[in-house]
Formats: structure tokens, sequence, C-alpha cells
């Protein structure tokens, strides 16, 4: 398994070949794992710094409709202007996105699927980023399904019905199948130079953003510190997957 090592800073012309989609209103990218979605209090490098090279010819960069965490790649939704954003906010907050995550966990569920149902909250108020499952917390809802399973180890895919922060590292991990390489709520320890890097990859998303069109639907591939446990688990790299929606030119889109 690949170590864990700070990622190399990423140049606009890395961030373009990772857009998966786009078009007047939204774009979609593959963001890469180990990239901070915001400046943090650290500093290093983060994607808000490189939204400018994303204006694509409008006079504003676009902003995040939503975030992953630092260490989690995959699809990740910008709003291209202020009513893009709100439009995208409200389906967000409505639950109408639909949210696909690969994962490889330590260990596996012992049913081939099912749903985990635990409120969560805060663990603390000095590091109100960390969560636990707490009967006095907000719902939280994941549908996951086992994928495939080698050894000691699982692929699952996992469908988050609430967005609370650490939703589906907390709910694995009370499931007794932590994330592999999660230093916080698994047991990967934080300070191991040869840990694995979160084996976390938000695999598809499907927004409904146009009203009397079907939702558009992107995946994105998996990382490459994941393949390894993946190919494992029994995914055929050269299996075809699920074809993302082409790259779109930015035509102008009615709304209706």
């Amino acid at each position: 398994m690949t170590s864990t090592t700070a990622p190399a800073p990423i140049t606009p012309e890395q961030l373009h070949a990772r857009l998966l989609y786009r078009d007047a209103l939204m774009l979609i990218i593959d963001k890469p794992a180990g990239l901070a979605v915001h400046p943090g209090p650290k500093g290093g490098p983060n994607l808000e710094d490189l939204l400018d090279a994303l204006r694509f010819g409008l006079p504003r960069r676009p902003e995040l409709a939503h975030r992953l965490d630092r260490d989690t790649s995959g699809c990740l939704v910008l709003g291209r202007h202020h009513r893009a954003l709100r439009r995208l906010g409200r389906l967000f907050a409505a639950g109408r996105v639909d949210k696909t995550y690969w994962a490889v966990v330590e260990g596996g569920p012992p049913e081939a699927q099912g749903r985990i149902d635990l409120p969560l909250g805060r663990r603390n108020r000095a590091r109100g980023w960390w969560m636990k499952v707490d009967p006095d917390g907000l719902p939280s809802i994941t549908d996951y399904r086992v994928l495939g399973r080698a050894g000691d180890l699982s692929w699952l895919e996992l469908r988050p019905l609430t967005g609370r922060t650490h939703q589906l590292r907390v709910h694995l991990a009370a499931l007794g199948c932590p994330v592999l390489g999660d230093p916080i709520y698994g047991n990967a320890r934080p300070d191991d130079p040869a840990r694995a890097p979160l084996h976390l990859h938000a695999r598809a998303i499907a927004v409904p953003l146009y009203a009397n069109r079907p939702a558009v639907a992107v995946t994105a591939p998996p990382p490459a510190h994941m393949q390894d446990a993946l190919a494992a688990c029994g995914m055929d790299p050269s299996a075809p997957s699920i074809v993302p929606e082409p790259v779109n030119a930015d035509r102008p889109q009615q709304d209706r």
C-alpha cells in the first residue's frame, strides 16, 4: 500500500485535466486526495486558491456547492455564479443530490447490504469537526452495499441519505469496519509515515439541476492509492465503467 506523503501542489493545467463536467451553471471536478477545499490554519495547498483557473471566460470564479474532506477524492460540485450556487444549495439542502461513495474498509459488515441509522453529534467543542455517535445528535443515515471482499478488507458502495460532517467515516467505524487509513475514527496511527492513505472516494454524483431533464450524472475514476485494494477485492480495472457525461461547452441553459 502507498504510504502517506504530502501531496505535490496541483497546477491549473492539472486541475483542468480533472474536470468531469461543465455547463453554464455548474462544474464537477475530480478532487485529488490530500487537497483541502478551504484554506486551513496551517496553510498549505487548497482548492479555493485555484478556482480562478476554472472561470472559463466568466467574470467571477466558481465557488464550492458542497465540500469533501481533504483526504477524500472524487466528485466535487462547483457553482459558476451566485444564481447557480443558490439553486445548487437548495438541491443539496433538500437531499435531492444523489451521492455514491466507494470505500475500502478494515473487516466488513456481516450483511451484504444494509442501512446505518445513527445520529451524530460533535465529539467536543475544541475540535468541532470531530464527530461521534450521539443519541441526542442530528439524524444521520447511510445505505451500504458490499461489492467485494478480500481477507480482512471489504469494498463498499455507500449512499449517504444525510450530509453530516464525517458521516461515512463515523458510521463505518461504529459498524466495526473503519475506512482503511483513517487516523481519526479508524486504526491508522496519525504519526505513522507508512500508513495507508484514506480509502474513501466520492465515486458518483447525480444533480437534478434542470427541470424536465435527467439529472446530470457523473462518475470519477478511483484514485491510484485505492487501485491495489480494489483489485484485491474484485474490481476489474479493464471492465467498462459508468461513462460520465462529457465535458460540455458553455452552451446557454434554459430554465424551465
